[in-house]
């Protein structure tokens, strides 16, 4: 049997991994809720499943990896909620599962630097509802589970420019907060090289080299573009909705160590700088 992935929530991430994988001969089953995301899906050559409500019997018997990009909700991991046992059932001939998680699982460290042994202390309540499912997975016996707790995500179609150009951005401050973030092409060459080289049990974060000020990645955007630098407005003053405000509640700067020296990963984009300017010159 070719090698064939189950993606749950096949959304931004994944779909830079099939990008890879699919003229590589993979069989790609993704899920969406959508019959318009579907038919975008199918044209990719992936093949689209409609969940929750789908049949998904096919794609598990075939699966020989799984990818899940769902988030979990109050009552616990989705996925997990309907497909647990028949899950647990196929875990022993899996050759990989991989669970994307958040940095936010760690919580607020006043800017300090965290790694994969650090203690999951969540402020918010979407890094606990994480760090409750990341242990849902983990409980099934003899899953080949890999957690990787991403970072900010950006990319094409997910850079600053567009705010910057419409002049809606703006530089918020808030003393010493920095964030990690991570270009969607270094998340897929770093799923494939775990799959590659898998571990079972293995965390891993995904973040490059450069945790910085959120107001300096919005004014070097600007400074590529050409345009004035948007205007700075202190934290305290700004008007976010509750989701952006909750990441100002945390600050931390994560350690990418594990993916470089486990597998072997070179980044693509190591800092918001290289990132930017290549999504700039992707649109010309």
């Amino acid at each position: 049997m070719g090698k064939t992935l189950l993606s749950f929530g096949h959304g931004y991430s994944a779909r830079a991994l099939a990008a890879k994988f699919l003229p590589q001969g993979w069989r790609i089953y993704g899920t969406t809720r959508s019959a318009q995301k579907a038919a975008m899906l199918a044209r990719e050559g992936v093949t689209p499943v409609l969940w929750p409500e789908g049949d998904l019997t096919e794609s598990l018997e075939n699966a020989t990896h799984i990818l899940v990009s769902v988030a979990p909700e109050a009552g616990g991991d989705p996925v997990l909620a309907l497909h647990r046992d028949a899950i647990a059932r196929i875990a022993s001939r899996l050759d990989w599962v991989g669970y994307l998680s958040t940095t936010g699982v760690y919580g607020d460290h006043q800017g300090g630097w965290v790694d994969e042994s650090t203690p999951l202390t969540p402020s918010t309540r979407r890094g606990q509802m994480r760090v409750a499912a990341e242990a849902e997975w983990r409980a099934i016996p003899g899953l080949p589970l890999h957690v990787f707790r991403l970072a900010g995500i950006y990319g094409p179609g997910r850079g600053p420019f567009e705010k910057v150009r419409q002049g809606t951005a703006r530089r918020i401050v808030k003393p010493g907060q920095v964030f990690s973030r991570i270009h969607v092409e270094d998340i897929a060459q770093v799923l494939e090289a775990s799959i590659r080289r898998p571990d079972p049990g293995a965390v891993y974060n995904l973040c490059d080299d450069d945790p910085a000020p959120p107001q300096d990645v919005i004014g070097y955007a600007a400074e590529l573009l050409g345009l004035p630098l948007p205007e700075e407005v202190a934290h305290d003053d700004a008007e976010m909705t509750p989701m952006a405000r909750s990441f100002y509640a945390e600050s931390k700067r994560v350690c990418n160590r594990r993916i470089k020296e486990e597998l072997g990963v070179r980044l693509i984009y190591p800092d918001y700088r290289v990132g930017l300017r290549a999504l700039l010159e992707g649109e010309k």
